[in-house]
């Protein structure tokens, strides 16, 4: 299998749709992604409802949640999930642009979703995980790799403060708690007791730090007092 030309949709989503230079920098892969409903905005951060949705998830090797070797090892574990090393017999016609080629094995291939999102657990593990497309909803094909493992998350609310740049673990913490302080202004809603950060990167590894879409999200809930 060939996760090079599998994934050139999201590499070079709008390689050839966008007019000019400034219009391909800026432009963020045009793929299914999690669906949510804005409830509150600020200046420092958005308040959203986000519906059910299943993931693809495999904990990331290395001490830290955004060095190049686990990140890569991370990627393309799933990748490989993704694009036909699953159980499924069959193969399913493509309903969107994003992959246009069928899978190379008797696995099932799935379009490509965004964004990709890394969470930490206890300790120095980090997870990451591809939300898969919900047109599959409980009937995914199970993963032949066993480091691989299908959740549904369920629908949540969430803190969420976009940046731009590089992820580092560095970045992270930082961005967190500045996510955190500013919560504890809000009147209406408050970070949930033990919430872990979630870290969603929109853009494919070769995009240029000041085009970047990222977010921090942090699990809250409405105040009772």
């Amino acid at each position: 299998m060939d996760l090079v030309n599998e994934s050139a949709k999201y590499i070079f989503p709008k390689r050839f749709e966008s007019s000019n230079l400034e219009e391909a920098l800026m432009s963020v892969p045009d793929l299914e992604t999690v669906k949510f409903t804005v409830l509150k905005r600020t200046e420092q951060y958005e308040i959203r409802q986000v519906e059910p949705y299943f993931i693809a998830e495999t904990t990331m090797s290395g001490q830290n949640g955004f060095d190049f070797s686990g990140s890569s090892q991370g990627f393309n574990v799933l990748a490989e999930y993704l694009f036909g090393k699953n159980t499924a017999s069959n193969k399913m016609e493509m309903t969107t642009p994003v992959i246009t080629r069928k899978a190379q094995s008797n696995g099932e291939k799935m379009e490509m979703t965004t964004p990709v999102i890394t969470k930490q657990e206890d300790g120095d593990k980090w997870k990451m995980s591809f939300v898969m497309p919900s047109k599959y909803g409980a009937n995914l094909p199970l993963p032949k790799d066993p480091s691989v493992r299908i959740q549904e998350v369920p629908a949540k609310i969430v803190a969420v403060a976009a940046f731009s740049g590089f992820v580092t673990d560095e970045e992270v913490k930082r961005r967190e708690s500045k996510l955190r302080n500013a919560m504890r202004s809000d009147m209406q809603f408050q970070v949930k007791e033990g919430a872990l950060v979630e870290v969603a990167q929109y853009n494919p590894p070769f995009t240029l730090p000041f085009t970047r879409r990222n977010e921090i999200a942090l699990e809250v809930e409405m105040r009772q007092d």
